[in-house]
């Protein structure tokens, strides 16, 4: 390339650098790049040249050349002769100082230049730089930005200049005026200073060893007094900051004795720059170097200034801590530096500063000293060792700050402590006692945590933060295990530490572990030397009961459970090997559960074990009498933890019944009675289950007890009630009275039963029967509980049987009572439940009560369950659900009980006759319950029945026949109990026949594999269901019983629930088929109530199944039925349609309906046009009325499976009227009257769906083939989307070739005789129906039915036939048939060749449409085809085809472009081995717009690009090409265009380099396309043909032609296009 292209290359590239799109513009930089990596001396001194003559140019663009020189300059600078450096040098320095005022990117661009070149030319960027520092004048700021940035680049370069730079900078030092410049100064200084200071660090690898800090000191020192005592007082915050930061790295090279002389004024300098500015960072990073190098020098005026500096900092550490802002936090830090520099300097002075401010009334205050008190523990811990009893004396008032903040602080501070030694120090427990009450707070109330990544210690809340230093301490501070045991177990037994439990827990168990280790002398606890502590049966109590509620507290059961085994030496000696032996059992039960799983009365249970387990080991009356006593002690302790308390009175009353005392036991329970608190439910409960457990080895003392109380004032309602009663009011006498009842309910029930029958009466139910009389609803609930308690005692008593109970009939009328006043709107407590569980237990004891006093019982509960309105879903829906089951389960178990007195079938039929007014409720929750209450007592008849005779089941019937419908109910629950019940009844009946319980019985058994059909939604199926246990019955019903169970389930026709109802046609229509014959004298009665049924039924699914028990009994009427559906009028009512339906199920009459239906179908014209039509506007084709209504028959008559041979019979005539009936009705419309009606909704929902005339004629043909066998077709047509398309008249043409490919698919033998039913349609006067029946034949040929069948040559005839036919679609059709002999019969494309080829070359040019479908078609026909003919026919139109399809390549049209590359990918597949030259050259011609089009905006044209690339490398002869395209190409895999085109050119150009020019050319003709993509990939097309061409090549290149062609292209609208081009640009530099 000579001068002048390179310079014409640099210019156009340099003049599109005004490019507005950002991203142009770097790609016109990165060209620049691409010609400065291969010329950068001409790059550089063409930017220097345009810059030089442009001078007008706005500064951004000179910025961005300037940009694209530092890039060069940064790896190629090496490359440039001194010459050249000093040009840009110039340049660089003449660009920065231009302008006086500061232009940030323009000068910042220059400056950069300078600092590269400076890398490798430091000496003459110096010079410069220096030459631009005017005696007596201030330097441009610029000069000094770029001096400071090559201080910190090329440090060990700069240093040695320094003192020049200083001796011509100090003197104008305080010429500078303005602002900017000053903080130019500053900056400078600041990075002399950094660079001198790395300079000294570095003198090893430094060019001159010898440098020492006083070479600078004086010039910084002049500096220094310039910048603090006149700048330092500009108003100007800015300035302040830069003179700032400069100050810092400046002290460290003042003189010694200079430094210790500016102290008194420095310090009180940088410390008033604090009041002035919210941002600190700089001042407090500049105030820490200050320090450092004060205390370096051993400055003794620190210690006048130390006050000021104290007051100073610690109002920085108080300034509120943002964790958004990154400034704070570092001014944070280095205001910590700045006192751990002070702390190692004056450690006293520090803390006598400090400690005063932990007493300020400020809260930050007092955070921010705790947080430096902290920093300096830590980091300052050898100067701090003999502070510590000052330190832990002055924490002593920030443990009794209540702010959260501090709290934290605090705690930080204590952790700080605990690692150096302080708590051990006198008063250290007050520290660990803090730690403890942080840990007890309770975890709701905490402030929110901040967000991810916050470094604020307020991230974590006081308690988080003191449960982990709590255990961080106790588990790796080995200097604390002696102060922490065993003092921390003093804090387990008070109330107020109850929330820290599991830490401590968790830390004494650590050290207990730790002291076992150790040796059992360390372990054992003195508890003489330990006044403080709890004694061990308070341990003992507290983690006991603790660990019955396992899972709060964060699991505090688990810890507290091991830290008891753990402590087994310290309670009881005895105790070791038991206790090692059931904890861990205990704590496998936790593992196995979740607190959501976790049954709580057993885990309770086995707590209570291991505590009685624990008694009788111990076996000493001592240690037993003193646990219980310190068992009550800590009842006061649970008042706020009712399940735990209630926990707690369980182990009082098993350690009660342990003691061997009866004195204790009394005085315990004494206390007990009178110190409990009876205003809580929990409390009561809790009493009540002492006083059982007790009663369990105590009863006469137990009951004594509670007689003396019952006597006691507190049962009388005078004012004066005396003792501690004597301040209750009505309602807390109530309360006591509830818990004085319950506890007699546990006596009773837990007491051994031998014992308490002879106390029920006498000592128990005396003093609760006074109380049925009270309206309080607590009382009584516990009332019914008690008595529920005593009646199963009574009732589980071995000697029950000879008990006389005085008081049954008194009780149980009271429990009825307690059952009819609750509410039947909600159920919210147990009194039903208890109460029918209390009659339940009574019924077996003596005396028995009459018939009607039960009847009245059963009836009262029935009526208090079943009409219960369901609970709606709320958040205690599961409490309530299992109420409520609890509550029925007790009324089946109360009805069980009396059902059990009378084991009959009379007894049964009461029981069920109770029920019936519920089974038969239109609520279905009340059908529900019943049902299952049915199901259960038949359960249980079946289970206990005992048949000494054969007797008949007399009212087996009647109950089937009330129960059987129910299996359809709308409740899915209520059909499974109902088949529960059919099935019992069944078997019931198999044993009042004789056999044995255990036979069963196939038939019978079928039912319970018929249940699963009731769960399915699917009514079909569950009236199958309904069927088959209609046949059940059927089969096993005895004959007497038959009339009654019909007469029965024709009651439940009526029934509410329309599912019953159905269920009930369903089986008396089964009986009648099964039963029939049985029934011949009582037809007449029968048909009667059918009819009147009929008449009155409300539901649509009456009638068709009345209808249907009528043609049962009248099947050789059906000519009568025929006949009057003849004239049904349109559209078709159900009551018509099941008629027609019927009629078809007769197959010797639907050959002939049938055959009359298709000559009424065809005996009128399809549509008549409307009068608008005639007159010229929009076409309105209506329907004729008869063949419409022959098809809607059709369609009714054909939906019966048994129609299947008449329609095999007329198969062909009903395929063909059909099809070319959907293809004369696409788009006809129904009649007005018609469409009114439809309008109006006045047909039914089954026959408006196929009303519409062409949807009616597509579902019938459907119906055709599924009746003819030919399922396969219509299921592959509704697979595909077939019949939908028929419908439309955009997608009619697809449908039918779906059609006819189902057909050759599925139904091949069929297909002659449908063809020579068609043969007429050829002529049709409807052009609808030659396009319909051509795509058919034309989708024939793509099967092998077609070779198969020997209709290849028909249907070829038929389709030559049509080529000349007026219609493009009919001869688009037919050419899409010719190809698809391609698929359908490949073998036999070469016999067809010529006539083949012709026709689709004569497509190619049919009509003088550019778009033609036509060509279309042939296009994509002779695709399919050129692989199968014979290479001598396609010879000689090969070149024809490739020259009529290349205009298609750049079509409008995607369909065309598609379908042209795609040809001409075959084309050249069909040529592979065997090419031509001239055929070659439009191979050639091709390449470049295929490989374009790769970019094409349509995905289709670029997937036929990649095919047609494919098949033409093989053409080219090599195998590289090839490679790559076979790697890129493929179909599926993602393509990196770049990458690709990359890779082609390299090839192309290796191999084929005499292309270049012509490639170039045809890129140049695709620099105008109209596709943007396309547009854009030219250029880079060019830039990768450049980029691989070799100079030799140049000739072949108008480098004038292409340099103008991509200087328009730089001019394109589009960016991408913008881009492209100057990337092709920067590589036109490879043609040098």
């Amino acid at each position: 390339m000579t001068e002048s292209y390179m310079k014409k290359l640099s210019s156009t590239l340099l003049d599109a650098i005004t490019d507005k799109d950002p991203l142009v513009q770097e790609q016109v930089c990165s060209a620049l790049c691409s010609l400065g990596e291969v010329r950068p001396v001409e790059m550089l001194c063409a930017c220097e040249e345009y810059l030089r003559q442009h001078d007008k140019l706005a500064h951004p663009y000179r910025a961005a050349v300037l940009r694209a020189m530092e890039r060069v300059l940064s790896s190629r600078a090496s490359e440039l002769d001194k010459d050249t450096a000093s040009t840009i040098i110039l340049l660089a320095s003449s660009e920065m100082t231009k302008m006086k005022d500061l232009v940030g990117d323009w000068q910042q661009a220059a400056s950069g230049v300078l600092v590269a070149v400076g890398r490798q030319f430091i000496g003459k960027v110096m010079e410069e730089l220096l030459h631009r520092l005017h005696p007596g004048a201030p330097p441009h700021c610029a000069v000094l930005h770029t001096l400071a940035s090559l201080s910190v680049a090329n440090a060990f370069g700069v240093v040695p200049f320094l003192p020049s730079v200083l001796s011509s900078l100090l003197p104008v030092l305080g010429m500078a005026k303005q602002d900017t410049v000053r903080m130019a100064f500053c900056s400078a200084l600041q990075r002399f200073s950094e660079g001198a200071l790395e300079y000294l660090a570095n003198l090893d690898r430094a060019p001159d060893p010898t440098v020492r800090k006083d070479a600078f000191a004086t010039d910084i020192f002049s500096a220094y007094d310039v910048l603090f005592h006149h700048w330092l007082q500009s108003r100007e915050a800015k300035l302040r900051l830069a003179v700032v930061e400069a100050l810092g790295p400046m002290s460290h090279l003042l003189p010694s004795e200079r430094l210790e002389e500016q102290l008194p004024k420095l310090l009180p300098g940088i410390l008033a720059l604090y009041k002035k500015h919210a941002e600190t960072f700089y001042v407090s990073k500049s105030l820490g170097q200050i320090l450092e190098a004060a205390v370096s020098v051993g400055s003794r005026t620190l210690d006048s200034q130390l006050d000021a500096l104290l007051a100073a900092l610690h109002s920085q550490i108080c300034v509120p801590v943002e964790s958004s802002s990154p400034l704070v936090m570092s001014n944070q830090k280095e205001v910590l530096r700045c006192f751990t520099v002070l702390a190692c300097n004056s450690p006293g002075r520090l803390l006598a500063f400090l400690l005063p401010r932990l007493d300020a009334s400020n809260e930050r205050t007092r955070v921010g000293t705790l947080q430096v008190v902290r920093h300096v523990i830590n980091s300052a811990a050898a100067q701090m060792e003999d502070k510590k009893p000052f330190i832990l004396s002055s924490m002593r008032l920030p443990l009794l700050d209540t702010n959260s903040k501090v709290k934290r602080a605090v705690v930080q501070v204590i952790s700080a402590m605990a690692h150096h030694g302080y708590l051990e120090q006198p008063g250290g427990e007050a520290m660990i006692e803090y730690i403890v009450q942080q840990c007890a707070l309770p975890p709701e109330g905490e402030p929110e945590k901040p967000g991810p990544g916050s470094e604020d210690p307020k991230a974590d809340s006081v308690r988080a933060i003191s449960v982990r230093t709590l255990y961080l301490v106790s588990s790796t501070v080995d200097r604390m295990n002696h102060v922490l045991w065993p003092y921390l177990l003093q804090f387990l037994t008070p109330v107020r530490f109850t929330g820290a439990l599991t830490p401590l827990c968790r830390s004494l168990l650590h050290l207990a572990q730790k002291r076992q280790e150790d040796g059992a002398d360390t372990f054992l606890i003195q508890y003489d030397a330990h006044a403080s502590l709890p004694s061990p049966y308070a341990v003992t109590a507290r983690l006991l009961v603790v660990s019955s509620s396992p899972y709060l507290g964060d699991g505090r059961g688990v810890v507290a459970l091991r830290l008891l085994s753990v402590l087994h030496p310290n309670i009881h000696p005895l105790l070791g090997q038991h206790w090692e032996t059931t904890v861990p059992l205990l704590l496998g039960y936790l593992d196995e559960h979740t607190e959501e799983t976790l049954p709580q009365e057993e885990w309770e249970e086995r707590l209570l074990m291991f505590l009685r387990d624990t008694l009788a080991i111990v076996s000493d009356s001592a240690w037993i009498c003193q646990l219980s006593l310190e068992l009550c002690r800590q009842l006061p302790c649970y008042d706020g933890a009712p399940q735990e308390k209630n926990f707690l009175y369980k182990c009082i009353g098993t350690t009660l019944g342990a003691a061997s005392s009866k004195e204790v036991v009394r005085k315990h329970l004494q206390e007990l009675l009178e110190t409990a608190r009876y205003q809580e439910e929990a409390e009561r409960e809790g009493l009540a289950c002492c006083f059982g457990i007790c009663a369990i080895s105590h009863l006469e003392d137990t009951l004594a007890q509670l007689e003396d109380f019952v006597k006691s004032e507190v049962f009388r309602k005078s004012i004066g009630i005396l003792n501690i009663f004597k301040d209750r009011s009505e309602n807390e006498v109530e309360k006591v009275k509830s818990a004085l009842i319950l506890c007699y309910g546990h006596v009773a029930a837990r007491a051994p039963r031998e014992l308490v029958l002879a106390k029920v009466e006498s000592d128990i139910l005396r003093n609760i029967f006074q109380h049925f009389s009270t309206k309080d609803p607590a009382l009584k609930l516990c009332l019914v509980q008690s008595m529920c308690m005593i009646s199963r005692a009574i009732c589980s008593s071995t000697q029950a049987g000879s008990f006389h109970f005085s008081r049954k009939a008194e009780l149980v009328a009271q429990m009825m009572e307690f059952i009819r006043a609750e509410p039947l709107d909600s159920l919210r407590t147990p009194i039903r439940k208890k109460a029918m569980l209390t009659c339940t237990y009574l019924v077996s004891v003596e005396p028995a009560l009459d018939k009607q006093a039960w009847a009245d019982v059963i009836r009262g509960c029935l009526h208090s369950v079943m009409a219960l309105l369901p609970e709606p879903k709320g958040e205690d829906g599961g409490c309530q659900e299992s109420l409520y089951l609890d509550t029925l389960h007790a009324l089946e178990d109360l009805l069980t009980s009396l059902l059990q007195q009378n084991m009959t079938p009379q007894g049964l039929q009461i029981m069920i006759e109770h029920l019936s007014p519920w089974i038969k409720s239109p609520r279905g929750h009340e059908r529900a319950r019943s049902l299952g209450v049915s199901a259960h007592l038949l359960r249980y008849f079946l289970e206990h029945l005992r048949v000494s005779a054969l007797v008949p089941f007399h009212n087996l019937g009647l109950l089937v026949g009330l129960l059987s419908p129910r299996c359809a109910d709308l409740w899915p629950a209520t059909r499974q109990e109902a088949m529960d019940c059919i099935h019992s009844l069944l078997c019931l009946q198999l044993g009042y026949e004789g056999f044995s319980r255990d036979y069963r019985d196939d038939v019978v058994e079928r039912l319970l594999s018929l249940k699963d059909g009731l769960v399915h939604p699917d009514p079909a199926i569950l009236f199958h269901t309904c069927h088959s246990v209609g046949q059940i019955i059927a089969r096993r019903l005895p004959p007497d019983q038959l009339i009654s169970l019909l007469l029965t389930m024709f009651e439940g026709l009526g029934d509410p629930d329309q599912n019953c109802s159905r269920a009930a046609t369903v089986m008396i229509n089964c009986l009648l088929q099964e039963r029939g014959g049985a029934l011949q004298e009582k037809v007449p009665e029968i048909v009667s109530v059918l009819r009147s049924k009929l008449q009155e039924a409300q539901g649509e699914h009456v009638l068709p199944a009345a209808q249907h028990s009528v043609y049962l009994l009248a099947t050789q009427h059906c000519a009568a039925v025929v006949s009057s559906l003849l004239g049904s009028p349109l559209p078709l009512d159900s009551h018509t349609c099941m008629l027609w339906r019927a009629l078809a199920a007769e197959p010797r009459l639907a050959a002939q309906v049938l055959g009359l239906l298709l000559e009424m179908m065809s005996r009128d014209v399809p549509f008549k046009e409307s009068r608008a039509f005639l007159l010229g506007r929009t076409p309105d084709r209506v329907a004729t009325l008869l063949p419409l209504s022959a098809t809607c028959a059709l369609s009714e008559v054909m939906s019966t499976p048994a129609v299947g041979p008449a329609v095999l019979e007329l198969y062909p005539q009903l395929f063909v009227a059909l099809l070319l009936r959907v293809s004369c009705t696409v788009g006809v419309q129904l009649p007005r009257n018609l469409q009114a009606q439809e309008r109006r909704g006045a047909s039914p929902a089954p026959a408006t769906r196929n009303l519409e005339p062409c949807s009616s004629a597509v579902d019938t043909l459907r119906t055709v083939l599924l009746r003819s066998g030919s399922e396969d077709v219509a299921q592959c047509m509704d697979q595909e989307g077939g019949w939908e398309l028929l419908r439309t008249s955009a997608g009619h043409e697809e449908g039918a070739t779906r059609l006819a490919r189902a057909m050759a698919e599925h139904a091949g033998p069929r297909l002659p005789l449908v063809l020579k039913a068609l043969a007429c349609t050829q002529s049709s006067a409807y052009e609808i129906q030659r396009v319909t029946t051509t795509a058919f034949l034309a989708e024939l040929l793509n099967s092998n039915v077609a070779n198969d069948l020997m209709l290849l040559d028909s249907l070829l005839e038929s389709l030559a036939a049509r080529q000349k036919d007026t219609c493009a679609s009919v001869r688009r059709l037919v050419l899409r048939g010719l190809a698809n002999l391609a698929s359908g019969s490949p073998d036999k494309v070469r016999a067809h060749g010529p006539q083949l080829l012709t026709a689709m070359i004569g497509g190619l040019d049919d009509g003088d449409n550019p778009h033609s479908p036509v060509a279309l078609e042939a296009m994509v026909g002779l695709a399919r085809l050129l692989h199968l003919m014979e290479a001598w026919d396609l010879r000689s139109g090969l070149l024809h085809m490739a020259i009529r399809i290349r205009p298609f390549f750049d079509s409008e049209k995607m369909e065309f472009r598609t379908a042209s590359i795609r040809l001409f990918g075959h084309l050249n597949k069909v040529c592979h081995g065997d090419c031509e030259d001239v055929f070659l050259d439009q191979v050639m011609g091709g390449l470049a717009p295929l490989l374009l089009h790769l970019q094409d905006p349509q995905a289709a044209v670029a997937s036929a690009c990649r095919f047609a690339l494919l098949m033409c490398g093989p053409n080219l002869a090599c195998e590289e090409l090839s490679a790559a395209f076979q790697k890129h190409l493929q179909e599926g895999r993602a393509l990196h265009f770049g990458e690709f085109l990359n890779t082609t050119c390299r090839h192309l150009m290796h191999h084929f380099p005499d292309l270049l020019g012509r490639l170039l050319s045809t890129c140049l003709f695709y620099f105008k396309s109209s596709w943007e993509d396309v547009r854009a990939a030219a250029p880079l097309f060019t830039g990768f043909l450049v980029l691989h061409a070799e100079p030799r090549q140049q000739p072949q290149v108008d480098l004038d032609q292409l340099i103008s062609a991509l200087q328009i292209l730089l001019k394109d609208p589009a960016p991408e296009v913008r881009t492209r081009a100057a990337e092709a640009l920067g590589r036109l530099v490879k043609l040098a």
